[in-house]
């Protein structure tokens, strides 16, 4: 089995489900048309932590949408049945709680609780497995001491056994060695004996399996059944692929050629790339119009190709459609005026000063600033995750100007954008979005498509707040500005920059009071929650609406708010729709203190709104 890796940054933050299937579903079609049936993701690990360069693979901080968004990708790898010739076997990786590292640190150690690993870590591997993922790769971090890859706990009892997972179990780069580097193991035969008793499969580069399980089986360490069961499971996916029927049957080079970068699904690219595509600041001058006037692109972005983010192993990649691309496009003979400024990271030689002369000349400036894809990913940690500090002093220098000045960033990750939100007159999150980013970027900036994504993280104000996120727990002396021995800092808020969900448009979108049709809601009861959302502005746009619960009082203490659905609505100037949502025993459970998945009586509060800070409120109790 051929493998692939496919990164899909830009799927997150449109919470566009079936776009992302889609995506998914054109990457299993291009790849499986080379020969490729097995791929290493999707990853779909919850972080709090921007910090952590593994934030650019995956789906966020909520388990809700982390959740929604596995089911998505697997269905979009692995289509209705893996023997049509277009699907591929989809790894829900890293089994599990990777994303928890602490200090964003990547390998690094994570200690939290039962609760915590089943409430937050555990809802998009279930959604995933109950999806159809015929894979899952184990994590490389430690859990109540235990490496992921030996750990019979996470692998055997809770994957295996409470999950029903009965598919192929691969071990991450090395992570079975790694087990007595860790200090759990006294050398690779133990490390070996570990994983397979944690029920492992395949040992991905290393070789303590191959040297070491023959022994193991010759002494009794190990049954020799065990090895029969992870084959049989490797045998089983050779099986439903239908390579043990005829092992080229994936090899198809004329339709690789037909469909590898072809236009529709360069056309498909550019839609999810522009859906998401998250406004977070505008006073006005977005969109720019056929009087902007002379456009100034100032940045290490403005002409750059390197827009695809980690994991790019293209050869298409010189076709990236860059910024300078795509705007030049959009403006129909209208001046662009370009300047790189400085590198990513170092400064040109009279970098400062051209970009200067530029932004002179200039009616606007578009700021191109952000992150080069080797600053996201794996081992791609930062402890500063601000820009750097020639980008920094470079935009400083334009400011000066007071031309008005749009920030347009590429990035993996939430960065430090205080300054920016002070100075800039709009911000724009681009993230990487592939090949088709310039376009997309030009859609939105000249007002061809309205923005309407929405963060997936928290954007901190100061790096000091990390992790800051929305479902966050009260704690026993909540924030309070009047009271000085509560839980807030004394140089800055507790609030993030950005919350979760967050995302502008063009136009202004209002809400109406929540309607629910019961205040007490029995068990078998479906509790009905209505909002009527009207565009209050003058041009069409499409909004996200979201919908919270905060379970008040539980066995265990209860987040302030947790997502539990969304609906994408689509609506023109002056016109309103109802929106509703149903709610059931289902939407109330989590692992309580007992560690049992349950609903809890009691009351509880819907919010309902435009992301997680700004929503209308109701309550209800559950009987």
């Amino acid at each position: 089995m051929r493998l692939f890796f496919r990164f899909l940054s830009p799927g997150p933050a449109s919470w566009d489900i079936e776009g992302i299937r889609q995506a998914c579903a054109i990457a299993a079609k291009e790849a499986s048309a080379a020969g490729i049936t097995y791929n290493h993701g999707p990853m779909v690990d919850i972080t709090r932590d921007p910090r952590w360069g593994r934030v650019v693979e995956g789906a966020g901080e909520d388990p809700y949408l982390g959740a929604r968004i596995a089911e998505a990708q697997v269905r979009g790898f692995q289509g209705n049945s893996l023997l049509d010739q277009e699907t591929m076997i989809a790894c829900l990786k890293h089994f599990i709680a990777y994303g928890a590292a602490e200090g964003g640190r990547d390998y690094n150690t994570v200690d939290i609780s039962e609760g915590t690993l089943r409430n937050v870590h555990l809802p998009p591997f279930q959604a995933g497995i109950q999806a159809g993922a015929g894979s899952v790769m184990n994590a490389f971090n430690i859990y109540q001491g235990v490496p992921a890859a030996g750990s019979k706990f996470l692998m055997k009892d809770l994957l295996r056994g409470e999950l029903s997972f009965d598919g192929i179990l691969l071990s991450d780069y090395g992570a079975i060695e790694e087990i007595s580097i860790h200090g759990c193991a006294e050398d690779d035969a133990e490390a070996a004996r570990m994983a397979l008793d944690a029920t492992m499969d395949i040992e991905m580069v290393t070789r303590a399996f191959a040297n070491q399980l023959p022994k193991l089986i010759e002494d009794g360490i190990v049954k020799e059944e065990q090895l029969d069961e992870a084959v049989r499971r490797i045998l089983t996916y050779k099986y439903k692929i239908g390579i043990m029927d005829d092992p080229f049957r994936y090899i198809q080079p004329k339709k690789a050629l037909e469909c590898q970068f072809s236009e529709e699904h360069l056309l498909e690219s550019r839609a999810l790339a522009r859906k998401s595509i998250v406004l977070l600041k505008n006073d006005g001058a977005l969109p720019f119009n056929a009087n902007s006037g002379t456009v100034a692109l100032i940045g290490p972005f403005a002409r750059s190709k390197d827009l695809l983010g980690t994991w790019q192993f293209s050869r298409h990649g010189n076709a990236t459609v860059t910024l300078e691309q795509g705007v030049t496009e959009a403006v129909s003979g209208r001046r662009v005026l370009i300047a790189d400024g400085c590198a990513v990271d170092q400064p040109i030689d009279g970098g400062y000063e051209a970009a200067l002369r530029v932004a002179e000349e200039a009616d606007v400036v578009v700021l191109a600033l952000g992150e080069s894809s080797r600053m996201s990913g794996e081992a791609a940690s930062r402890m500063d995750i601000g820009l750097p500090e020639v980008q920094l002093k470079l935009a400083e220098e334009i400011s000066k100007l007071g031309k008005p000045t749009v920030l347009v960033l590429t990035n993996g990750r939430p960065l430090i954008l205080d300054w920016f939100e002070r100075h800039a007159n709009a911000i724009v999150e681009t993230w990487f979005l592939g090949s088709q980013a310039g376009h997309a970027i030009a859609d939105v900036l000249f007002g061809k498509y309205n923005p309407s994504g929405k963060l997936t993280m928290s954007f901190p104000v100061n790096a000091g707040q990390i992790p800051v996120y929305y479902n966050h727990f009260n704690t026993g002396r909540p924030a309070s500005q009047d009271k000085h021995f509560s839980s807030k800092y004394l140089d800055g808020s507790n609030d993030p920059l950005y919350p979760f969900g967050f995302g502008l448009s063009y136009t202004t979108f209002g809400y109406s009071e929540i309607e629910l049709d019961r205040h007490v809601m029995k068990r078998t009861d479906c509790l009905t929650v209505k909002v009527t959302v009207a565009n209050t502005g003058q041009v069409q746009g499409e909004e996200i609406v979201q919908l919270y619960i905060q379970d008040l009082y539980g066995s265990v203490v209860r987040p302030v708010k947790e997502l539990k659905g969304f609906e994408k609505v689509r609506l023109s100037p002056g016109e309103s729709r109802e929106i509703q949502f149903l709610i059931t025993e289902e939407d109330l459970k989590y692992y309580a203190a007992d560690l049992t998945f349950k609903a809890e009586a009691g009351d509880f509060k819907i919010y309902v709104g435009s992301n997680s800070r700004d929503v209308q409120e109701a309550s209800f109790r559950l009987e």
